[in-house]
């Protein structure tokens, strides 16, 4: 028996939805992907009986409640897209909040990934050495590092002093970014990275432990045969 990849998808989301099914049965809380599975499951079959398409969305409303999986699952799964083969041929269906509030259902639900942080204001790097840098991007374009950048290596086009910028990083929450606009002197805080001080990739002028012996003063060098600013 050959199975196309379409029909090895569908074997795969029975599956699943039939083990969705039994921790049902047993009162367990079904998981993110056990809940999509188990309403993809049903929406596909009511395809196959050539449904119509309004009772099938409303029939993929009504499978789940929040009663019926764990704390935070419902507001991962918005929307639910399911390509359904139906008699005239393969339609995509759409479901919006498919898992509706069940009876235990709680005012402020738990979000999965969600911060809760005090009252009181937060400092990042409290303990930190830190240096402050005049920026001035010469470029014709903005110019964003982001804030595990090693600063050393920043754009080339950025003019700063980058031996004081060695082994160290922007003072900023992680996954954030500090803008450099052409010609507008911008200053920022650095603080040193920590860890084990490993810089790889980047801009390939350290490509190794900033501590070891002689690696500034190699960067440095190949900083300035590179053109960067500053250097």
């Amino acid at each position: 028996m050959n199975l196309t990849p379409t029909e090895m998808d569908r074997l795969t989301i029975f599956t699943a939805a039939e083990l969705a099914r039994r921790y049902r049965s047993l009162g367990i809380k079904l998981s993110h992907p056990e809940a999509v599975a188990l309403i993809c499951d049903e929406v596909m079959t009511a395809a196959r009986q050539d449904l119509a398409y309004e009772d099938i969305r409303d029939l993929a409303g009504r499978l789940l409640t929040t009663d019926d999986v764990q704390p935070g699952v419902a507001e991962m799964i918005p929307l639910i897209c399911v390509e359904a083969s139906f008699t005239q041929g393969t339609k995509l269906l759409a479901i919006f909040d498919p898992i509706n509030p069940g009876q235990d259902a709680i005012a402020d639900p738990i979000v999965p990934g969600e911060i809760i942080t005090p009252d009181e204001m937060l400092q990042i790097f409290p303990a930190a050495d830190t240096v402050s840098v005049e920026v001035m991007n010469t470029g014709d374009r903005d110019v964003q590092v982001r804030s595990h950048a090693h600063f050393f290596e920043a754009n080339r086009a950025l003019r700063f002093d980058r031996a004081s910028a060695w082994g160290y990083k922007l003072d900023i929450p992680a996954g954030a970014g500090v803008r450099f606009e052409p010609g507008i002197p911008k200053t920022v805080r650095l603080v040193p990275i920590g860890g084990l001080r490993v810089v790889l990739g980047e801009a390939g002028l350290v490509a190794g432990p900033l501590d070891a012996d002689g690696a500034r003063d190699r960067a440095i060098a190949l900083a300035q045969t590179r053109g960067y600013l500053g250097a």
